[in-house]
């Protein structure tokens, strides 16, 4: 050992004597300061504006969009090779290599001597970094370090993988450039190595795991896992042994099926342990992060213990559907990797793909193709795309899974070992794949008993959770290809007929804008359920108020006012109510407290004002309401683009701070009822949900969200919430920062510079 570290010594003088080791640290100083100088600037701008920051530390040094560590770890790779070219090819031009042949030192400790060398480097590389944490540290209040921590020894291992992979290609030739340009060459395999034969499922493992392209992601996001971390240490180990079995090779002669043998022992044993530690049962794994970004969230977490038994999820990808490149085998890997968050709860989970073909809904390929059949479609797909693996007809497989429910689109079946199945689906945004929300909203349909059912009140023109039209509910409720869609959140939808007693498993009603008048056993049996103590969201229209309050006043106590509200805005419709959540409301539910600092407002056209009487015993929380001035009940002008209303006081119009949301909770058989109650139908139906207007930030989507999560007793949707960040103000100010950014991307580059400028000169003077 003592011998290895005096090689290593010895080596990291003479890199130190080398300008080139001192231009690469004032280039990277330089790099890393300007980096660092201009996400830092950009959030002082920020808090001068009284803004709070968000996740400042995450932003200054993991953010994928400028942050130091994603940066360094991308240009890394070009530094390491200048650093390694003269390692030994230095020993072998000069013929220094014979004096360390014939002396008592091993191959093991010129080779390790050397590393060490290169190690020690990079530790003084990591320690410019260490001085921007500091810092940070300093100046940012609770910045988040532990994260950062992460980030560093990735960067680290990173860098220790690239120097053997150096070392050893300069241990291969006489020439430092050819060792560089060797070195970028084996760098580059690696990079490209996950993408290759990924479509061979024995070859893929293999492949996908050796690629070193974003092999750090996981550190610099604050994630350590040990996959990650073997894999370091074993590509370092592989080509420090390949290292120094050249040395081997030149010090004594061996045969050629020796040779073979050793090295393809060395890389069958590496290969195999790092198999073995990517099973999901063998990984470890730990998040440094303050808000814990990278581990599910405590819901889900929850929702992941109560799966007991196997865990099945099989993908069916039809051929000739449009995300069908979300399953195909060449991505099996990434896909994989895409539940990895869940098998690390559940690392018996089993993975499944079967490949169909049917009709889908896929206007491309009736574009490309559309005098072709459902075979030949294939066929020529087939041909094209080179598509080697076996593809059903869907006839061979419907007897195992009825897939016509979902159009024969992608889709995943989970299924507990108890034969309980759901799917879990696509959708048709950009991103396209559920996020946690939806597969834990999935996954939580396999281990309660019932999740909440919906009933939605028909029969009186009501809104209609089936329609595709503007004012219809589909897409809210049952549409399946949209993220936010409640089907997709955990509920399940189904007609309600008044005219029949209510079923026992309808935990929630929907009655969306009555256009008729109800009968008494209609009247009696909604009377019944709302006795029961049961949930309930009722909403009105103010032209059909005579309805609504025929129900709402005698059941619930409440009533739509008489009248349109109305406000004197020039850029919109006079009857557009443009409303933020009251003060009650932030503190009601945690979907609408973003609405107010985010500046976001829920949007009602021809709303009425609510009045509640308090005569039925409930507990009222005004969560929106009009603001008291420029805005009235307009009851006489209907006709809002020929005529401009006015206020009138002798028709009894007058401003007021109006309620259009209420929730109304009591209790009733010692359990909690939960009733909303709405003056406008149309804020939850397809078109306003979607509906784009100028200056106006509309998030309508926040109080549905905060709706059914409340009336459905906190069951789903899945609560996503992580922790608040901490790291949201800085202690340094404008005056100050000016000192400390000439520090930071100046002072310290050219102090670099200098430094080597002064030992060359004084080692050329002796």
């Amino acid at each position: 050992m003592k011998t290895t570290l005096k090689i290593a010594k010895t080596e990291l003088q003479l890199l130190f004597y080398s300008p080139v080791a001192w231009l690469i640290l004032m280039i990277f100083t330089f790099q890393i300061g300007f980096l660092f100088t201009s996400n830092y600037e950009g959030m002082i701008r920020v808090q001068s504006m009284k803004i709070d920051l968000n996740n400042a530390t995450q932003s200054l040094f993991a953010s994928p969009w400028g942050g130091i560590f994603p940066k360094v770890q991308s240009y890394l790779y070009l530094y390491i090779p200048l650093l390694t070219m003269g390692m030994m090819s230095r020993e072998y031009s000069s013929g220094s290599i014979k004096l360390l042949y014939s002396s008592p030192i091993t191959n093991a400790q010129i080779i390790l001597g050397k590393y060490l060398a290169l190690l020690g480097f990079g530790l003084i590389l990591i320690a410019s970094m260490v001085i921007l944490i500091l810092f940070t540290a300093g100046t940012l209040v609770n910045a988040d370090l532990l994260p950062l921590l992460s980030g560093l020894i990735g960067l680290y291992l990173l860098l220790a993988a690239y120097a053997a992979i150096g070392l050893f290609m300069s241990s291969l030739t006489n020439y430092n450039i050819v060792a560089a340009i060797g070195t970028l060459c084996i760098f580059a395999i690696m990079n490209y190595a996950r993408g290759l034969w990924q479509d061979v499922p024995f070859v893929r493992e293999i492949t996908y795991w050796l690629g070193i392209n974003g092999r750090a992601d996981l550190f610099i996001s604050g994630l350590i896992t040990s996959e990650d971390f073997i894999y370091f240490l074993l590509v370092s180990a592989l080509f420090l042994s390949f290292s120094i079995y050249r040395l081997q090779g030149m010090r004594h002669k061996e045969s050629g099926s020796l040779r073979f043998a050793k090295i393809f022992g060395t890389i069958a044993v590496t290969c195999i342990l790092g198999y073995l530690t990517t099973l999901p049962a063998s990984k470890l794994y730990y998040d440094t992060t303050y808000q814990k970004r990278n581990t599910l969230t405590q819901a889900s977490q929850d929702i992941m213990s109560q799966l007991d038994g196997d865990f099945t999820i099989t993908t069916y990808v039809n051929m000739l559907d449009g995300n069908n490149f979300i399953g195909l085998p060449s991505a099996y890997k990434s896909d994989v990797k895409s539940f990895e968050k869940y098998t690390r709860f559940k690392p018996e989970t089993n993975m499944k793909y079967v490949y169909y073909y049917h009709d889908a809904d896929n206007p491309i390929l009736e574009r490309q193709f559309p005098n072709l059949t459902t075979e030949e479609r294939l066929d020529t797909l087939r041909k094209f795309n080179q598509w080697n693996f076996d593809i059903k007809p869907y006839s061979e497989i419907k007897d195992q899974v009825d897939l016509s429910t979902e159009n024969y689109r992608f889709v995943r079946v989970l299924e507990r070992e108890n034969g309980k199945k759901t799917f879990l689906r696509v959708f048709e945004d950009m991103v396209r794949v559920p996020s946690e929300s939806e597969i834990s909203a999935a996954i939580k349909r396999l281990v309660i008993d019932k999740l909440p059912t919906v009933g939605l009140v028909s029969g009186h023109g009501e809104r209609d959770s089936e329609s595709a039209q503007d004012r219809g509910y589909k897409i809210i409720t049952q549409e399946k290809t949209f993220r936010y869609s409640m089907v997709n959140q955990g509920f399940d939808f189904t007609k309600v007929d008044l005219s029949k007693p209510i079923d026992e498993s309808i935990q929630l009603l929907v009655l969306a804008e009555p256009r008729g008048e109800y009968s008494a056993v209609e009247f009696e049996n909604l009377k019944k359920y709302i006795e029961s103590g049961k949930h309930l969201l009722i909403a009105g229209e103010p032209d059909q108020r005579a309805y609504f309050n025929a129900l709402a006043k005698p059941l619930l106590g409440v009533s739509l006012e008489e009248g349109v509200l109305i406000s004197q805005q020039e850029a919109l419709q006079p009857d557009l109510m443009i409303l933020k959540p009251t003060i009650e409301a932030t503190k009601f539910s945690f979907h609408l407290e973003p609405m107010l600092t985010r500046n976001e407002v829920l949007t009602m056209p021809s709303a009425g004002g609510l009045h509640y009487d308090g005569s039925k015993g409930f507990e009222q929380t005004v969560l929106f309401q009009t603001d008291s001035t420029g805005i009235w009940n307009e009851k006489q002008t209907t006709n809002f683009i020929d005529s401009k209303p006015s206020l009138d006081s002798i028709a009894g119009e007058k401003m007021d701070a109006y309620p259009t949301v209420l929730a109304l909770s009591r209790k009733v058989n010692g359990k909690e009822q939960k009733i909303l109650v709405t003056g406008d139908a149309d804020w939850i139906s397809n078109s306003e949900l979607f509906m784009q207007r100028n200056q106006v930030q509309a998030s309508n989507f926040s109080l549905v969200s905060a709706a059914f999560y409340w009336l459905s007793d906190g069951e789903v949707p899945v609560d996503m919430r992580l922790p608040n960040p901490i790291d949201t103000t800085l202690r340094i100010k404008e005056s100050g920062w000016f000192y400390f950014s000439i520090l930071l991307k100046w002072i310290i580059p050219v102090s670099m510079l200098l430094a080597g400028l002064i030992i060359n000169i004084r080692r050329r003077g002796r």
